[in-house]
């Protein structure tokens, strides 16, 4: 079977970058569409490791690598060039460990995947933090500058926020070199938008946009629980989810999404 390769190479990588490629080229999928974002990414990362592995040879001289690229090569589609200007590339960036430099990573591979040199626009989650904590503008700098210095170097055109309210995002507004353009409200919170944050954003032309995205998207343990369903006998407990990509690509014109998916990055924690 192919996961024994799969799995070989899996125990002797430092590094699993994983892109589903375009998701509506693969149709809902076997069973029914999912019904959450948590369903969807689970799915997917699920079947592109799936696939992935029954593709990998036994050949035990092959190459190991300590960054492995997991990707189902036909279901990856490069933009062309001379459409580029027709469409709009967003993102929404899930960060899963604490570590502010994944931004980079994430829309470095985001721009390669696509054939892009810039994405139109990113939108970062909150970052996960302690219980018993309350996000600050002091924990979410770091995570910020990374954006800001992406947009100095035209990698991303505007970027976006998640889930402040009306106080964060004026502190966060204040301080930063490069505005906010949006920020996301999830309705599951709040049915109607708060007024202040309306205000608040109308005054200084910031986009209120909804979202039903849950607070975590793919936790550590259900990562390790895909895992285990696609490769037999991998690991899973030594491999730990950095940050999650998800992306569209939009017809300006049309507003119809002509492509989605998802790229991940996780790292192998051998201790």
């Amino acid at each position: 079977m192919g996961t024994e390769g799969a799995r070989a190479l899996l125990e002797r990588a430092g590094t699993l970058n994983l892109q589903t490629g375009n998701l509506l080229s693969w149709g809902c999928g076997r069973k029914k569409c999912p019904s959450t974002p948590s369903e969807e990414v689970r799915d997917s990362i699920q079947k592109t490791l799936t696939e992935w592995s029954s593709k990998v040879g036994q050949d035990q001289n092959q190459e190991i690598v300590d960054v492995l690229e997991c990707t189902v090569a036909q279901a990856v589609e490069k933009m062309n060039p001379e459409e580029r200007d027709e469409l709009k590339v967003s993102a929404k960036l899930f960060i899963v460990g604490s570590y502010s430099s994944s931004i980079r990573d994430a829309v470095d591979m985001a721009c390669s995947s696509l054939g892009v040199a810039q994405l139109d626009s990113v939108i970062i989650a909150p970052p996960p933090i302690e219980d018993g904590t309350s996000l600050s503008l002091e924990y979410l700098q770091p995570y910020w500058q990374e954006l800001e210095t992406l947009v100095e170097n035209k990698k991303i055109v505007a970027i976006g926020t998640s889930d402040l309210d009306k106080t964060l995002l004026e502190q966060l507004y204040v301080w930063a070199q490069v505005k906010p353009s949006s920020n996301q409200v999830n309705l599951a919170s709040c049915c109607v938008m708060p007024p202040d944050l309306t205000a608040f954003a109308k005054q200084f032309d910031i986009q209120l946009l909804t979202h039903n995205d849950p607070k975590e998207l793919l936790c550590e343990a259900s990562f390790q629980e895909v895992l285990r369903e696609s490769i037999q006998n991998i690991k899973a407990h030594e491999w730990i989810p950095l940050w999650i990509l998800r992306y569209s690509v939009i017809v300006k014109s049309r507003g119809i999404i002509k492509s989605k998916g998802y790229i991940m990055q996780a790292k192998r924690n051998a201790s």
